[in-house]
Order: structure tokens, then C-alpha cells, then sequence
């Protein structure tokens, strides 16, 4: 209680600062949604395992530290220790460092005729009137409670609007650094990403941080994929291993569109992912792949939604995980077909691979099905390397650990293969590689 009642003060009186600051800057809309979110943060409070959403998730080392809202200092480079996410990409960039736009890093000239990638802070000081109908309009705070405090607290992010019809050569990166600060510090980056009838478009998402420092990056996605339109979403996490990671993405999909998503979490000491899909149309075709890295003593928390509400309309979701030494992840992930969902097709799976004894799963898939015309499947497999397939490799002169890491490899690349970015593509089979390798693992018994 002691801890609960700190941190609701300590976010009033962060509030009353930013009310000060943003004044006169900001549309009266805004600030109305802003108090309503901080209220409705206060009325669910920070969470924790007593929580059923939260029961396998320990957010104490979370709730027990104070984090200062991150300010923008104006810097033009960054901290060397921190990694690029992605190199050799070709792509339109803008940049986020603590959470505020850094033109002096980003890349967006020769952006298609129509399309905007810009700063969110610069269009509600210059054109609040096109983000009005898109921003906190998807009830994205009122039953997330961090999704809320992002709204109460967002300064910056990107706003992403493809025109109907347009058809993007290179991908949209949009990307944040944090960077090492004397002072814990939080940072609530705002994504919102609307797509016209009948574009194509790639958006690459990522988030990116030096190690040994603790910070606490709170983001939210807003998505609004218009008719036929065909959207690949790549959300790629390689913050520093003291890092705090919490996101949540919401996508609301429309008659015919194509939208896939492809999470990366490969960084993050503590890391939640809420990611809420609703097919708000028929004929509606959604892809969900995930892969997550977990090692050392980190913890990796995946939740996912999909709502079928109209008929006609298909989703496929895959997860893997792969676990080592004293890593901890969850995978929550929920279908709901609502009644009027006739001819519903959705397969859900999640597998997990645990390379350590001490390393642990809770998979929890779940189906909720008000529909009688449906095809709907969904599982969960955990479980170590197959000892019959390393024997195999063995037995071909291939040593043990290198036997491990081509199974292992083997195991994730099916997820990387999905994604449409060649760059990506070669960086995450770069980490993979580097990440994979058994040389200097613990012994599992084959």
C-alpha cells in the first residue's frame, strides 16, 4: 500500500509539472484525454501479480524505482555503446532519443507525395486536427493501466499516414534510443500509424539501449489499416539488459486488409508485450509471429488479443521462445469469435524451446468462441533440443555445441524468414548466430 500510494504521488506531481509545460501548446481535446487517462491509472493502479493479467509477471523491481520523465536535451549523437537495431537498412527514418524527435539523426527526404512521417509533437503544435480523429480514440487506457499512463504522460512518437493507394518502395523505420542518464528515467513514446484503402507499406518499429542502464521505456501503437490495404509490421526490441520494456499495440483492421506483425524481443531485463488485434470487416487476412530471446535471469511476458468480430476472416499466430540459464517468459494468447463471426479460420500456436533446467515457460492459449461455423485451433508445445536430432548431426562428425546451434538456429528461423526487409532479415541472423552459440553455455545432458 505504501508503495502504491508513493508511486500515485509521485505521478500526480509529475503531471501537475507537464500541465505547466505543455501549456499553450497542446488542443483542449488533448488535455481532456490526458486527465481522463491519468484518472483512470489511478483508479486501476501500477500492476501487480495480484492481478490475474499479471500473475506470472513479478513487477516489484518495476514499482519499487523511480522514474523521472525523460527530457529532451538536444543532442545530435549517440552514446557508442549503443547498438544500431538494424544496419545497412534503406529506409525513411525518424529518430527518437529519450522519446523526442531528433531531426538531426533522421532520414525522411524523398517520402512518396502524400505520406507523413512526422514528429507528434510537432503536428499537435501545427496541425492537431488530422491526428484528433486517430490518437487515444481506440480505448487503447481504459482497460491496460500502463497503456493509460503512457496517454496521461506521451510527448512524442511518430505519425505515420500513407494516402489511399500508395505503394511504399522502402520501408518507414521508426526508431528510439535511450541513452545513459544519472537518474532512472521513463520515456512514453506514441505511435500512431494510419494506412489508406489499398496502400502497401512496410513499418519497421524499434527500440534500442545502452547495457548496465536502467531506464524504463512505456510505448504505445495505434493502427488503423484501411480497405485492402496491406501493411507488414516489424517491432524489433534490443534494449539494454537492465531495461524496463513495456508495450502496447492496438490494430484496428478493415474489409479485406492484410496486416502482419513480426515481434523481435531479444533485449530487456523486464519486458511486456500487449499486442490487441480487431477485424473490424470481412475478409480480413492477419498474421501474428513472435520471437523472443531469454537468458540470464530476464523475463519476457507476451500477451495477445484477436478479435474476430466480422465473418470471413483469418488469422494466423505463431510464437517461439527461446530459453536459457534462469530466463522466464509468459505467453498469453486469446481468440475471440464473436456470433456473428461465421466462417471464421484461426490457428494459434506457441512453442517454446528451453536450453537450461533452470530456465521456465507459462504458456496459457486460450479460445472464446460465440460462433458455430468456425475453424479454430490452438496449442502450446515446450520442451529441450531432440536428442534423436542431435545424435543424427553427431554421428556426422558434427560437434556437440555446433549440433546445438544449427537446431536451435533452425528452431527460430522460421519466424525471421517471414519478415519482408532483407536488412532485418541478415541482422537478426547475425544475432541469432552470435546469441546461439552453446561455446560458453552450460552443459545440457543429450
Amino acid at each position: 500500500m505504501t508503495i502504491a500510494l508513493h508511486i500515485k504521488d509521485h505521478y500526480r506531481s509529475a503531471f501537475a509539472e507537464l500541465e505547466t509545460t505543455v501549456a499553450g501548446q497542446e488542443p483542449a481535446w488533448l488535455h481532456e484525454i490526458r486527465k481522463e487517462a491519468l484518472a483512470r491509472f489511478e483508479a486501476l493502479g501500477f500492476p501487480s501479480p495480484r492481478e490475474e493479467a499479471w500473475r506470472f509477471t513479478n513487477t516489484a523491481p518495476l514499482r519499487e524505482k523511480t522514474f523521472h520523465l525523460a527530457e529532451a536535451d538536444g543532442q545530435d549523437t549517440l552514446d557508442p555503446e549503443v547498438r544500431p537495431p538494424v544496419t545497412g537498412l534503406d529506409a525513411y527514418q525518424i529518430v527518437f532519443v529519450n522519446g523526442h524527435f531528433t531531426p538531426e539523426l533522421s532520414t525522411l527526404n524523398g517520402l512518396p507525395q502524400g505520406t507523413r512521417v512526422e514528429s507528434i509533437a510537432t503536428v499537435l503544435r501545427s496541425d492537431s486536427g488530422s491526428l484528433e480523429p486517430y490518437l487515444a480514440r481506440q480505448g487503447s487506457y481504459e482497460d491496460f493501466v500502463l497503456a493509460a499512463l503512457n496517454t496521461a504522460f506521451m510527448r512524442d512518437g511518430a505519425f505515420v499516414r500513407i494516402p489511399a493507394g500508395a505503394v511504399l518502395e522502402k520501408p518507414i523505420h521508426l526508431l528510439y534510443y535511450s541513452t545513459r542518464l544519472e537518474t532512472p528515467v521513463v520515456s512514453h513514446p506514441r505511435n500512431v500509424i494510419v494506412a489508406g484503402s489499398g496502400s502497401r507499406a512496410v513499418i519497421l518499429e524499434s527500440y534500442a539501449g545502452p547495457d548496465n542502464a536502467v531506464y524504463f521505456t512505456n510505448s504505445v501503437t495505434e493502427v488503423s489499416a484501411g480497405e485492402e490495404s496491406d501493411i507488414a509490421h516489424c517491432k524489433l526490441q534490443r534494449e539494454g539488459r537492465e531495461a524496463f520494456h513495456v508495450s502496447f499495440s492496438r490494430l484496428d483492421l478493415s474489409r479485406n486488409s492484410r496486416y502482419a506483425h513480426h515481434s523481435i524481443t531479444l533485449g530487456g531485463g523486464l519486458v511486456r508485450n500487449e499486442l490487441n488485434a480487431l477485424m473490424n470487416g470481412e475478409g480480413i487476412h492477419c498474421t501474428l509471429d513472435g520471437l523472443y530471446l531469454v537468458d540470464g535471469k530476464r523475463h519476457v511476458d507476451n500477451h495477445t488479443l484477436m478479435v474476430h468480430a466480422k465473418p470471413h476472416c483469418e488469422s494466423h499466430e505463431v510464437y517461439k521462445g527461446i530459453l536459457d540459464e534462469q530466463g522466464r517468459a509468459v505467453f498469453r494468447g486469446r481468440i475471440l469469435v464473436a456470433k456473428d463471426a461465421q466462417k471464421t479460420d484461426s490457428k494459434q500456436t506457441n512453442q517454446a524451446l528451453l536450453l537450461s533446467g533452470e530456465a521456465e515457460i507459462t504458456a496459457m492459449p486460450q479460445l472464446e468462441i460465440y460462433a458455430d461455423d468456425v475453424k479454430c485451433t490452438h496449442g502450446a508445445t515446450t520442451g529441450k533440443l531432440d536428442d534423436e536430432a542431435l545424435f543424427y548431426l553427431r554421428a556426422r562428425g558434427i560437434n556437440l555445441e555446433d549440433a546445438r546451434e544449427l537446431l536451435t538456429y533452425a528452431f527460430a528461423s522460421g519466424i525471421v524468414e517471414q519478415i519482408p526487409v532483407e536488412a532485418v532479415r541478415a541482422e537478426l541472423d547475425h544475432v541469432l548466430h552470435k546469441r546461439l552459440s552453446f561455446s560458453h553455455s552450460n552443459e545440457v545432458s543429450v
